[in-house]
């Protein structure tokens, strides 16, 4: 019978590999779109990079190793149902956001030619519901990674990237979109409804 750690860490597989078939045909033809405003180089590329070394780099170790192994503690049951939970809740909002964006969506701070802000479905109350999305990832891989270092390093590498790229990413927009972004910033929340 496999065990709850080797259930843990097959399972975190299933949900990078969907989280990535999910993506790719909206990279595919995002990629195609002309772009107006690049702003990946530089800091955003460092913040990407660290973002996936605790979303991806240091998860992936430990499931194939399960090294670091003297961070690893006692795997719980309730931990992995929660890990279900939210991992299905993140891969269906991943899905909602990438869907409602189109060709509008970008892994970094980019802006598309004819580029519109997106006011309606997942985005109607929520301004950045695809990083709600990735929030829900790294406590997903935190519930089902039993390691200290391996489970929280997605919390950590994507908890980086959003305080330090949310600022500038909605001054861009609000750059390129003006009073109707400024409108639409007052009416909604930024990743979790009620709170923030």
């Amino acid at each position: 019978m496999m065990s709850l750690a080797v259930a843990g860490k097959a399972l975190w597989v299933v949900l990078i590999v969907a989280w990535y078939l999910l993506r790719r045909p909206f990279d595919r033809r995002a990629r195609r779109a002309k772009l107006t405003v690049d702003r990946r180089k530089g800091a955003d590329t460092l913040r990407l990079a660290i973002s996936l070394t605790g979303l991806g780099i240091i998860p992936a170790v430990y499931a194939a190793t399960s090294q670091p192994g003297f961070a690893s503690y006692a795997p719980s049951p309730v931990l992995f149902a929660l890990g279900i939970l939210t991992g299905i809740a993140a891969l269906l909002l991943f899905r909602l956001t990438h869907k409602a964006l189109g060709q509008m969506w970008s892994v970094s701070l980019q802006l598309k030619q004819d580029h519109k802000l997106i006011t309606t479905g997942i985005y109607k109350r929520l301004r950045h519901p695809m990083y709600t999305a990735f929030w829900l990832m790294a406590l997903t891989q935190a519930l089902l990674l039993p390691n200290y270092i391996a489970g929280l390093s997605g919390l950590a590498g994507f908890g980086f990237l959003f305080f330090s790229r949310i600022g500038a990413e909605e001054q861009m927009m609000e750059e390129a979109f003006g009073e109707e972004y400024r409108q639409y910033r007052a009416r909604t929340w930024r990743v979790l409804p009620l709170v923030y």
